[in-house]
C-alpha cells in the first residue's frame, strides 16, 4: 500500500504539473478512497502547500479581490500583449464585435486593426477613447452607471442598450477560470452585464493569461462550456488545455 508520504509527494507533483488536482482523479490514480485524499489535502493545506476547494485543490489562493484596472494593467504585460495579437487574428472583414472591460481586453483594443470597416460595442470608456482615435472603426458606447475600478458602465441601462445589437464575437476578460465555478469576475453586476453581452454575440472569446486558471471571482458569468474560445499563454498545462477542449471549447495558445 502506498504510504502517506508517497501520496503527498504525488499530489505535489501533479499540482506542479497541472496547476491543480481533483480529489477523484488522484484517488483513482493511487487506488485509494476519496476520503483518504481529502484528508491528505487537509494536511497539506495546514502546511500552506495548497488551498482546498470543493472537490479539488490548487497551489494559489483561489478567491480574488476586485482591484482597479490601473493596477491590473501593470500585471503580466507581456502575456496580455501576446494574447491581444492572437485575438487580432479572429477579426474578419467588415466585422461587428463587442469588447467588454478589463486590462486584457484593453490590451487588445490598443493593437486592434480593422479589416475594412469595424463596428465595436463596448461598456468601457477607456476602450471607447482608444478606438475613437483609429480609422474605420465605429464605436457604440453603452450607457449606464459608471464603475470606477473598471472605468466602464454597468446596470440595467447598459443591458438595455444591447437589445438591438447583433455581433459576431464578444471578447471578455475574467478574474477566474475553474471547472467547478466556471468563468467568474469580481462583481455580480459585471457578471450580469457580461451575460447580456453574450446573448448579443454569436461567439464568446475569453482573453485570459494563465494566472487566471484555478482562480475564482465573486460573480459567475457562466460555465466553461458556455464559452467558444479561450485565448491564453503557454503557462497553461497540457492536461488543463485538453480538459477544456474536451468540454467543447477551442483553446488558442498565444506565443
Amino acid at each position: 500500500m502506498i504510504s502517506i508520504a508517497e501520496r503527498h509527494k504525488y499530489i505535489k507533483e501533479q499540482m506542479a504539473r497541472n496547476g491543480f488536482v481533483r480529489v477523484q482523479d488522484i484517488a483513482d490514480q493511487l487506488g485509494v478512497t476519496g476520503a483518504t485524499i481529502r484528508k491528505d489535502l487537509r494536511i497539506l493545506e495546514s502546511q500552506n502547500v495548497l488551498y482546498r476547494t470543493h472537490g479539488s485543490a490548487s497551489p494559489v489562493k483561489p478567491h480574488v479581490m476586485d482591484i482597479s484596472i490601473t493596477e491590473k494593467q501593470t500585471q503580466n504585460i507581456t502575456q496580455k500583449r501576446m494574447i491581444a495579437l492572437a485575438a487580432q487574428n479572429t477579426i474578419k472583414p467588415d466585422d461587428a464585435i463587442i469588447l467588454a472591460s478589463g486590462s486584457t481586453v484593453t490590451a487588445f483594443a490598443e493593437i486592434l486593426q480593422p479589416m475594412g470597416s469595424l463596428n465595436v460595442v463596448t461598456p468601457s470608456l477607456g476602450i471607447a477613447v482608444l478606438l475613437n482615435e483609429k480609422e474605420n472603426i465605429k464605436v457604440i458606447v453603452l450607457g449606464g452607471e459608471m464603475y470606477k475600478n473598471s472605468l466602464s458602465v454597468r446596470g440595467v441601462y447598459a443591458e438595455q442598450g444591447l437589445a438591438n445589437v447583433s455581433c459576431s464575437k464578444l471578447f471578455i476578460g475574467c478574474d477566474g477560470i475553474d471547472f467547478e465555478s466556471g468563468i467568474t469576475c469580481a462583481t455580480i453586476q459585471e457578471a450580469r452585464l457580461t451575460k447580456a453581452m453574450m446573448k448579443a454575440a454569436s461567439k464568446t472569446v475569453v482573453l485570459a493569461d494563465s494566472s487566471k486558471f484555478g482562480r475564482r471571482g465573486f460573480g459567475k458569468i457562466g460555465e466553461i462550456e458556455d464559452i467558444d474560445i479561450i485565448i491564453t499563454d503557454s503557462g497553461i498545462s497540457d492536461t488543463l488545455k485538453e480538459q477544456i477542449e474536451e468540454a467543447g471549447v477551442q483553446v488558442i495558445i498565444a506565443d
